[in-house]
């Protein structure tokens, strides 16, 4: 592990050297690819030199051990060694996860999109209780949310909406939420009491700069309308609400939260590049799935990943076959439970790869 990480910090020192060069400057695009890779790196190299302080102490205190006559003074080393040695293995867990290739979109901000599925007004309650539950999972986490579009439904909820989080790692984070959401509980417009089943698609994009995706203006259609909902005297009067349509790949994208046509062409531009940018990752994902068991990482829209069933309080995530009995906290926004179980299965999954590579 030493020899590994020696050499990551090597190369951390070659991309300083890069990065403080001024002729780095002139290609934005690889500037901002060496910048990622320097904070990347920066994170491993900092246990590096915690590990490396660890091991010359866990030495320094063997060699003591070994040739040390004075009682005392090897009781001393006796004792700091009992400590260093659980430091070491928790070090070494903590590098070895850190070592896991990471996918280069997790540090990147996320778009989310949530959709009301088969089940009506229900699927649109439902899609709305979705996005409650993403708001309240990014505020616990201290991560800002940016409304992009929404379409609401008759009886309330969303037929869709969608919205960016504005955090480092926020798709590395969301990523395994992609696929469809089933809810099974009693609507209120049921009469006899009888549980329904209805659904809701969530997919979660890594967010493209101009740098990922490059959009000619002529390939792009500009549309405007006015914006619906809440906002103002200007909803409903002004035609600020922007619709963009890439006419190559016939990708649709619109934003109406802001009052400044401006900023909503900008914001659904943003999106537009992202759903782009994501039809490529698509490809690279479903390449992932084919080499392994779980789905967790496929990105696949059709799969249904997660059942929320009211009457038992019961949350079952099908990927990994986990299932909880806390349902009215992770409608609340208390979602790291299943996160990070996700999260720890692809990483054993990735492990086990590398073992076999």
């Amino acid at each position: 592990m030493l020899d590994k990480l020696e050499a990551i910090k090597e190369r951390w020192q070659d991309v300083e050297r890069e990065l403080s060069s001024p002729d780095i400057m002139k290609d934005m695009k690889r500037f901002a690819q060496m910048n990622k890779e320097y904070k990347d790196l920066t994170k491993v190299v900092e246990q590096y030199n915690i590990y490396y302080n660890v091991m010359s102490n866990i030495d320094s205190n063997r060699e003591i051990l070994a040739t040390e006559k004075d009682d005392e003074f090897r009781e001393m080393a006796k004792a700091e060694l009992d400590e260093l040695l659980p430091q070491q293995e928790e070090l070494e867990e903590k590098i070895r996860l850190m070592l896991i290739p990471k996918d280069p979109e997790d540090s990147r901000n996320a778009i989310v999109e949530i959709r009301g599925g088969t089940g009506g007004d229900e699927a649109a309650l439902f899609a709305g209780d979705l996005y409650r539950m993403y708001i309240r999972f990014c505020e616990k986490q201290g991560w800002k949310t940016e409304l992009v579009d929404f379409t609401e439904g008759t009886a309330g909820g969303y037929k869709e909406i969608v919205f960016n989080v504005l955090a480092e790692d926020a798709y590395g984070t969301l990523k395994y939420e992609s696929g469809v959401h089933r809810v099974q509980r009693v609507p209120d417009t049921e009469t006899q009491g009888r549980v329904h089943t209805s659904a809701a698609s969530v997919v979660v994009l890594p967010e493209a700069d101009e740098f990922d995706v490059d959009i000619h203006v002529n390939d792009i259609r500009k549309d405007l309308f006015c914006a619906s909902g809440p906002g103002g005297q200007s909803v409903n009067t002004t035609y600020s609400a922007v619709r963009l349509t890439h006419l190559p790949t016939g990708i649709v994208a619109q934003c109406q939260d802001q009052k400044s046509q401006l900023k909503n062409y900008d914001k659904a531009l943003q999106v537009l590049r992202s759903r782009i940018y994501e039809m490529e990752l698509q490809k690279h994902l479903e390449v992932i799935s084919k080499k392994r068991k779980t789905m967790v990482s496929t990105g696949d829209r059709s799969a249904k990943i997660r059942t929320y069933n009211y009457p038992q309080g019961r949350v079952t995530e099908h990927r990994i076959g986990l299932t909880i009995y806390n349902l009215p906290e992770v409608m609340n926004g208390n979602l790291l439970e299943i996160m990070e179980a996700l999260q720890f299965a692809e990483n054993a999954e990735k492990l086990q790869e590398g073992s076999m590579a």
